[in-house]
């Protein structure tokens, strides 16, 4: 019977998750503000609790980096579910890569975290950047069978060059060049390649 009870695992207390929250969307704006060395106090403060409910919820700064990660790694994901629903592929694509532009110019978190959408990674959170990648491919995967993409190619250089590009500079006039060259990028494949 003791056995049978550790094996289960309380549901967490309203208060907590309430916290957890919290500190998870003041982390997120602040390290976009101040870039990922920010001191973890200045964390708590924001999000309205003490340095030990902070340290309770994420006992390091890279496991408060993974989490706000992964949390992000979801909502690119549900994006990518979202406009495949609601859009046509070419549309769902263009739009879920200006989604991951906006994502990515709206961070001065750790650029090793933007990388690993696109290199193999997991977070101890349970949201793998290869789930990302999956969604992404997904998308690529239904302009190709729709006959939009005329050209061979790895869906993932087109992550791998936004990636590239944040690396010089993401701000918001780097997000509308970025964009622009996803639309360039993409127009390009539309068409076969010329033989020379």
């Amino acid at each position: 019977m003791r056995a049978e009870l550790q094996n289960v695992r309380r549901k967490p207390r309203a208060d907590g998750e309430r916290n957890r929250a919290a500190i998870l969307e003041a982390a997120r704006r602040i390290f976009g503000e101040r870039g990922s060395e920010v001191s973890l106090d200045a964390i708590a403060q924001a999000a309205g609790v003490g340095n030990g409910t902070l340290y309770r919820h994420f006992p390091t700064r890279g496991a408060l980096i993974d989490a706000v990660c992964s949390d992000d790694a979801r909502g690119l994901i549900a994006a990518a579910a979202d406009l495949a629903r609601d859009h046509l592929p070419l549309a769902a694509l263009l739009l879920w890569l200006d989604f991951f532009i906006d994502h990515i110019a709206a961070k001065n978190v750790v650029v090793e975290a933007i990388s690993a959408l696109v290199v193999p990674a997991t977070s101890d959170e349970g949201v793998s950047g290869a789930e990302v990648r999956s969604a992404f491919v997904g998308l690529f995967d239904q302009v190709v069978k729709g006959g939009e993409i005329k050209v061979e190619f790895d869906p993932l250089n087109l992550l791998r060059a936004v990636s590239g590009l944040s690396l010089v500079n993401a701000d918001s006039v780097w997000a509308d060049d970025a964009k622009h060259l996803v639309r360039v990028l993409v127009s390009g494949l539309r068409e076969p390649l010329p033989t020379i």
